[in-house]
Order: C-alpha cells, then structure tokens, then sequence
C-alpha cells in the first residue's frame, strides 16, 4: 500500500503518498547534520568553558547540560512543528495518525522511545526492516504509535476539488451562497473550468444564469468574475463554519 487516503472537512478524499525508505533515510542524514553541527558547537563551547573553570567535572557537566536538547531533538521538533524536523520539511513528508489527522503528544513520546529499538541499538536495521516489509511503511515506532509518514506533496490539485484558495483578507461578496450543496459547487466549479478553458461564452452565461436564480442574486459582475466570486464566497464561508 503506496498511498494514505484522508477525508477533509468538506467531504474532499485527498490521497497522500507514503514515503520511501530512501526519503525517510535522507531526512535521517539531514537531522543527523544537524546534531552533529550542534555537537561541534557544544565541544566549542566546552573548550571555551575549560579557560574559565580548571575543574573538569565542572566543564563537562556544563557541556552535558548545553547538549541535553539535542537528545530530544526528534520529540521537540515534530512536537512544535506538526509532525515535521528540518530534514522531513525539507524532503516535504509529515508524520499523522493513520487516519489522516495531526500526532498528538502521546503519539511521538511512544515513537521517540522506541527510536531506542528500531536506530540506535541495532544500529537501524530494525527500523529499514520494518519499513521495507510493512504494508504502511511503518518501524515499529510508527506500528506502536499508531502513526505513517506521509509525503506533503498532494497528489489531488486543489482545481480537482471545490477547495479555493483565498487569502486572509479576502472578503465576501454573496451571503446566501450557502445555499449551495458541496455537490452543487462541485459541478458548477467543473463545467466553469471546462467552458473558461473552450471559450464557451453560451454555456458560461447559462451557468451564471442558473446561480444567480438558485442564489436570486442581482449582481454587475460579468459572467466570469461572478462565478469565481461565487465559488470563493462558498469556500469562504464553509470554512469558517
């Protein structure tokens, strides 16, 4: 099974590639760059410390204290950032839940721990094993949390979809599109995009014609600016709901 199938508030089926182990790998190497960059800074900071303490026991317990964060880097970072370090923002995956919606905290403590089991005591061969004979490409981290790593790359566009991309400050110009059915936006947004593509002037005007007597609208706006008014008004306001 290559792909994860997450249903969005609107009743929209969007399905999510699940990552490769090579994916999973480089995001691995990238994290690991990091820390082994902080490490270097902390052995830089530690031997900056020794010129003012002579007591060793001193410095390195200062030393140990500086890099404890990057012993929870893993947790930290998915934690803050929705299921994401810097290696998988950069190689664009994400972990979720199986059913599609955000980790919660429980979620990535029982993934973390057992990071001790599929990485570092046999030195990744049980996590690559797990992954490549499970269906979801799980380790066993994920198998236990209930969690997959999912690519954020969506394959479904959102011009498939009655989803319409609006800005924060966008502002509505129709009230009543509501009165709209997610079904009803859904063929009004394809047979729009199919007469704009052909210049179909006749069937974009007969479209406006029946929106606006669904809507008893009374609009200025040509037949074009209309209908995307309306579609994004409807995104608008189901949103907000």
């Amino acid at each position: 099974m290559g792909n994860l199938q997450i249903n969005t508030s609107q009743n929209v089926n969007l399905d999510y590639k699940i990552v490769s182990i090579g994916e999973r790998i480089v995001a691995f190497l990238i994290d690991g760059l990091i820390l082994y960059m902080y490490a270097y800074l902390v052995s830089l900071i530690s031997n900056a410390i020794g010129y003012v303490y002579e007591d060793t026991w001193t410095q390195r317990g200062l030393a140990s204290l500086i890099f404890l964060p990057a012993m929870f880097y893993s947790l930290l970072m998915h934690s803050l950032f929705n299921g994401q370090t810097v290696g998988k923002m950069l190689m664009r995956m994400r972990v979720v839940r199986l059913d599609g919606t955000p980790v919660h905290w429980s979620n990535l403590l029982v993934r973390w721990m057992l990071r001790l089991v599929d990485i570092w005591i046999f030195l990744g061969s049980i996590g690559i094993l797990s992954i490549l004979f499970s269906e979801k490409r799980q380790r066993v981290g994920d198998a236990a949390a209930g969690t997959v790593v999912i690519s954020t790359k969506r394959k479904t566009k959102v011009s498939h979809t009655i989803l319409e991309e609006i800005d924060d400050s966008y502002v509505p110009q129709f009230n009543n599109v509501t009165l709209l059915s997610d079904k009803d936006v859904r063929l009004i947004k394809e047979t729009f995009h199919i007469a704009k593509r052909s210049g179909d002037f006749k069937t974009m005007k007969a479209l406006r014609s029946k929106v606006e007597s669904i809507l008893k609208t009374n609009s200025r706006l040509y037949d074009v600016p209309y209908l995307e008014a309306v579609l994004k008004d409807y995104n608008y306001f189901t949103q907000k709901m």
